[in-house]
C-alpha cells in the first residue's frame, strides 16, 4: 500500500509502498477515503525537520536533556548512535481521516464490515491507504454525512474540547486568535453553542471566512485591526472585555498572549489550544486575575494506553466527554446540519500528489485552511474479497531472496519487532556480522518494517509475526517485542524447528516459563538464547579474568540506578508488562549467575521507597550471595550500573562499563574499553550467530536461562509474600 512519511533527519517527504498493516484485537482494519492535512501541525513538523540539527535542538530543548543525561551515563558515542538511530527514520504524518471497515477485529464486533467510520490518532488515522485503528479512536459516519467532512472530525474534535475546556454558556462572548482550520472550527462551534464571537488573524482570506461563519467580526491584530476589534468587543460586552480568549495559533511571538490580556474581562478564561508562546505579561494576567487553562488534544482518554489500545471507557457518570465522544458529537453536529465544514475545504488532492501538496503549503504558493487527500481504491469498486489481505501484506527489496537456511555458512535470520533497541543496539551489529543474513522483517507499524528494510538490508518487510514464523527460508528468530508476547511468541517459535533469539525477559510468570521448557522438550528444539548481554562485556569479561577462577563463593553487589519512566512509556503498564525489575532484572542474575559460575536457588525482596524499586538478595548453589538495589530515584546522570565483588581475599569493580579495578594481593590494575561503553550486545550476537551456523553449544545453556528467569520471576513474588522464595 501507499503511506506518506518524512524522514526527520534530512526532511525528505515521500509516498512510499510499505506492507499494509495487520487486523488486531481490539480494533478494525479502515480503508482510506480521505484524510485531512494538518496546515497547522503537520507543517510545524515539516519545518522543524528541515532544520539544521542545532535548529532541531532548539526547537526541541527537552529532548536536548535526554540526551544529555544520555551521554552523562552511557557515553558521547553510544548516544550519538542512538540519537542517529531514532532520527535517521521514516515518520508517518496524519491523525484525521473517514474510510470504510474492510475488516473487524476481536473485541471490536461493535463494528461491520462496510461501515463508514471516522477516525482520529497521530499513530492511527494515519496518510495511508489502509490503517488499523483502536475501537476508541473510531466512530460511526451518521447517514447524509459525505465522507469528505466526516474527515474533519478529529480536527473538530480538538476545536470541541478547546470550547468545553472554557466550559462556555448561552450569551457569552469570546474572542479567537488565530484563524488556521482549528480557530475556525472553534468559531463555528462557538457560533453553534450562542456564543458571540470576534477573530483575529494576519490574513484576510481567513477573517472573511471566519465572519461568513457566524463571527461579529474578524480582523487584523496590527495597530488598525485592534482599534477595531476593541470597538466591538465593548460593544458585544457591554464594555466588560470577553468571557473567553481561544489561542489557536503558533509561532514564537508572544502577541497572542499579550492581546488576550487586553481583550479579555476580568477573571475571564484564556484557553491555549495551539502550540502558542506563552510568556505571559505577568502585570495584567495578574490584575485581571485570568484563568489560563490548557486544551490536550482531543479530549479524555488521549495519551492513556489503556483507553486508546485496550479500549477500557471511561464511565459516563464521571467523564462524559471522552476522545470518542467528542468524535460522536462532532459528525452528530454535521449531520443535523448545525455546524458546516464544506467552506473550509481549500482543495482535494490525490495521494500520488502528496509530496507538491505538501510543497506548496510550505512554500506558501497554496495558502489553504482545509486540505483533504483522495485515496484511489474505492471499496465501492472492489469486493471485499479482493482487498489486499493485511496479515499478508509484505514488501520485497528488489534485490532476489537467496536460498535457505545455513547453506555456505550464513544464518538467514527473521525479526519479530524493530523498535528503538533492536534498532540501535541489535541490527546494526548483526548487519556487520558476515555470517548473518538479515531476511525477514516484522513489526506491527508499517513504517517501522520499512525503516528496518531500509537501513538494515531485510529482503522483506512485513506487518504480521506469523509471516516470520512461516518463513520457511529462515534459520533463526529473534523476538524483540514488548514483554507481554514474549513467552508465546517462543513457544511458536521453538515449534518451527528454528534457532530463537529473545530479548528479555523469556516469561513474566512460572505458567509461561512452564510453557517454555514444555514446548523445548516437546520439540527437542533447545536452540534458545535470552539477550542477556552483560556477561559478554568485553570489559567485564577481562575483569573476570584478572579476578581469578571461581574456587569460592563470592559476595556481590550491583547497584542500578535505574532512573524515572517517562510518563508515555509502555512499561508503566504493570499488569499487562509485568513490574520493571521483572522486565530487566534478568540482566543483572544473569551477570551475577555467571560470575559465581553457579546457578540460583532462592531469592527475596523488599521494596523500595519508591513505587518501582526493589532491593533483591540472591543465594546461589555454590554458596555465593549477591544483592541487586534497582532503584528510580537517583540522578539521571549517577553511572547507571556499579558492580563490585568479593573473595579469596581479591576484590573488584566495574562502573558502568567505562572503567573497571581488581584488587589481587598488593597489587591494583584499572582497565578501560578501548571503544567506548560496550554492554556486549555484538560479542553476545557474534556467539549466537557462530553457535547456529557451526551447530555448537548455545552461548548461554537452557538450565541458565530457565534458572535465570525462574528467580527473576522469585523476585516478585518474594516481595508479595514478604518471604524468601524458592527458585
Amino acid at each position: 500500500m501507499k503511506q506518506i512519511a518524512q524522514n526527520y533527519k534530512s526532511g525528505e517527504l515521500a509516498v512510499l509502498d510499505v506492507p499494509a498493516p495487520a487486523c488486531r484485537p481490539g480494533g478494525v482494519l479502515v480503508q482510506s477515503l480521505f484524510s485531512l492535512i494538518s496546515t497547522g501541525t503537520e507543517m510545524m513538523k515539516l519545518a522543524e525537520a528541515k532544520m539544521s540539527m542545532v535548529g532541531k535542538a532548539r526547537a526541541r530543548p527537552d529532548q536536548v536533556r535526554k540526551v544529555l543525561d544520555t551521554v552523562a551515563q552511557q557515553g558521547a558515542v553510544t548516544t550519538y548512535k542512538k540519537v542517529m538511530s531514532r532520527l535517521d527514520s521514516y515518520t508517518p504524518l496524519g491523525y484525521s481521516l473517514c474510510g470504510v471497515i474492510v475488516e473487524v477485529g476481536k473485541g471490536a464486533e461493535e463494528f461491520q464490515v462496510g461501515q463508514l467510520v471516522a477516525a482520529a490518532g497521530n499513530e492511527y488515522a494515519l496518510h495511508a491507504e489502509y490503517n488499523w485503528l483502536p475501537v476508541n479512536l473510531c466512530a460511526p459516519v451518521p447517514r447524509g454525512v459525505s465522507p469528505e467532512h466526516a474527515a474533519f472530525a478529529t480536527v473538530g474534535s480538538i476545536a470541541m474540547h478547546g470550547v468545553r475546556r472554557a466550559e462556555v454558556q448561552l450569551g457569552d462572548t469570546a474572542c479567537v486568535i488565530g484563524l488556521g482550520l482549528v480557530g475556525q472550527l472553534v468559531v463555528r462551534l462557538l457560533v453553534a453553542s450562542g456564543v458571540r464571537v470576534i477573530g483575529l488573524d494576519m490574513i484576510e482570506e481567513r477573517c472573511r471566512l471566519a465572519e461568513q461563519a457566524g463571527a461579529v467580526l474578524c480582523t487584523s491584530p496590527a495597530d488598525e485591526g485592534m482599534e477595531a476589534a476593541q470597538r466591538s468587543v465593548d460593544e458585544i460586552s457591554a464594555g466588560r472585555g470577553v468571557d473567553h480568549v481561544f489561542l489557536a495559533a503558533g509561532g514564537s511571538s508572544n502577541g497572542p498572549v499579550e492581546v488576550a490580556a487586553r481583550l479579555a474581562r476580568d477573571r475571564a478564561r484564556v484557553v491555549d489550544i495551539g502550540k502558542t508562546r506563552l510568556d505571559l505579561p505577568w502585570n495584567a494576567y495578574y490584575e485581571k486575575e485570568l484563568d489560563v487553562r490548557f486544551s490536550r488534544s482531543y479530549g479524555p482518554g488521549r495519551y492513556d494506553e489503556r483507553y486508546e489500545l485496550e479500549g477500557i471507557d471511561y464511565p459516563v457518570g464521571y467523564v462524559r466527554w471522552t476522545e470518542r465522544r467528542n468524535l460522536e458529537c462532532f459528525l452528530d453536529l454535521l449531520a443535523r446540519k448545525e455546524i458546516e465544514v464544506e467552506t473550509l475545504v481549500s482543495g482535494v488532492f490525490p495521494l500520488e500528489d502528496a509530496s507538491g501538496v505538501y510543497a506548496d503549503l510550505a512554500s506558501g504558493s497554496l495558502n489553504a485552511v482545509g486540505v483533504l487527500l483522495e485515496y484511489p481504491a474505492r471499496p465501492a469498486a472492489r469486493p471485499a474479497d479482493r482487498l489486499p489481505p493485511a496479515a499478508g501484506g509484505m514488501v520485497r527489496a528488489s534485490r532476489g531472496a537467496a536460498p535457505a537456511s545455513t547453506a555456505g555458512g550464513r544464518l538467514k535470520i527473521g525479526f519479530i519487532g524493530a523498535g528503538n533497541y533492536a534498532s540501535s543496539m541489535l541490527l546494526p551489529h548483526l548487519a556487520r556480522l558476515d555470517k548473518a543474513d538479515l531476511t525477514h522483517v516484522a513489526t506491527s507499524r508499517s513504517l517501522s518494517a520499512v525503516n528496518a528494510q531500509r537501513r538494515f538490508g531485510f529482503t522483506t518487510a512485513s506487518t504480521n509475526a506469523d509471516a516470520v514464523l512461516e518463513d520457511a527460508s529462515l534459520a533463526a528468530i529473534f523476538i524483540v517485542t514488548r514483554h507481554h508476547t514474549h513467552a508465546d511468541l517462543v513457544c511458536r517459535a521453538l515449534e518451527t524447528g528454528k534457532a530463537v533469539f529473545v530479548e528479555k525477559p523469556l516469561a513474566l510468570t512460572r505458567d509461561e516459563l512452564g510453557r517454555i521448557v514444555e514446548a523445548i522438550a516437546k520439540t527437542g528444539n533447545d536452540r534458545l538464547m535470552v539477550g542477556f548481554n552483560r556477561r559478554f562485556a568485553p570489559l567485564l569479561t577481562q575483569l573476570r579474568s584478572r579476578f581469578g577462577p571461581a574456587d569460592s563463593s563470592s559476595a556481590m553487589r550491583y547497584l542500578v540506578n535505574a532512573g524515572p519512566l517517562a510518563a508515555d512509556s509502555w512499561y508503566r503498564n504493570d499488569a499487562l508488562e509485568g513490574s520493571r525489575f521483572a522486565g530487566e532484572g534478568g540482566h543483572f542474575i544473569d551477570t551475577l549467575s555467571w560470575w559465581a559460575a553457579s546457578l540460583p536457588e532462592e531469592a527475596y525482596a523488599v521494596k523500595g521507597p519508591e513505587k518501582d524499586d526493589v532491593q533483591v538478595t540472591v543465594r546461589f548453589g555454590n554458596g555465593s550471595t549477591g544483592t541487586i538495589s534497582y532503584l528510580t530515584a537517583g540522578n539521571p546522570r549517577y553511572p547507571k550500573e556499579t558492580f563490585d565483588v568479593a573473595a579469596g581475599g581479591c576484590s573488584a569493580r566495574l562502573d558502568n562499563f567505562r572503567k573497571a579495578m581488581v584488587w589481587t594481593g598488593r597489587r591494583q590494575h584499572t582497565m578501560r574499553p578501548r571503544s567506548g561503553q560496550d554492554k556486549g550486545q555484538r560479542a553476545e550476537l557474534t556467539a549466537f550467530v557462530e553457535a547456529v551456523v557451526t551447530g555448537a553449544p548455545m552461548p548461554i545453556g537452557v538450565e541458565s536461562l530457565v534458572a535465570t528467569t525462574g528467580a527473576t520471576i522469585a523476585v516478585g513474588q518474594s516481595v508479595l509474600s514478604g518471604c524468601a522464595e524458592r527458585v
